[in-house]
């Protein structure tokens, strides 16, 4: 399963509509979960434009990144310029950056599912958990 934004914020704040959704799948999934740097650089820019407390924030990201659960992809320039190609090859889309990567990762691993809420990823033909 890929942990995109959307799926985080839930995760991460009780005050989003689909937090308990959210807090469910990841306790009861018995699996390793993939994101990448991308998400992880806009997961913290929105939740602080949410006001979410930036200690709580930053602490919940370096628990992602110290899980042994959860693999984090760093992106490097081949994986950006994949993406990049994804989103010209697209543009009828809104994609934005950080969906493009997750699709290109998906792909590539073979991951059909995603904690989102982001309707993109059905667009895409991945399955929107949330």
């Amino acid at each position: 399963m890929l942990l995109d934004t959307s799926g985080l914020l839930c995760y991460l704040h009780q005050n989003e509509p689909q937090h308990q959704e959210a807090v469910q799948l990841l306790d009861r999934a018995n699996q390793k979960f993939l994101t990448h740097s991308y998400v992880l650089a806009e997961l913290i820019a929105l939740a602080l434009i949410r006001r979410f407390p930036r200690p709580a924030v930053l602490a919940f990201v370096m628990d992602l990144l110290d899980n042994p659960d959860v693999e984090t992809i760093w992106v490097d320039e081949q994986l950006h310029r994949e993406a990049m190609k994804l989103l010209i090859d697209r543009p009828d889309k809104t994609y934005s950056l950080c969906d493009a990567v997750s699709f290109v990762l998906m792909r590539q691993r073979s991951i059909t599912k995603a904690l989102t809420t982001d309707r993109h990823f059905e667009q895409e033909g991945f399955i929107k958990l949330l």
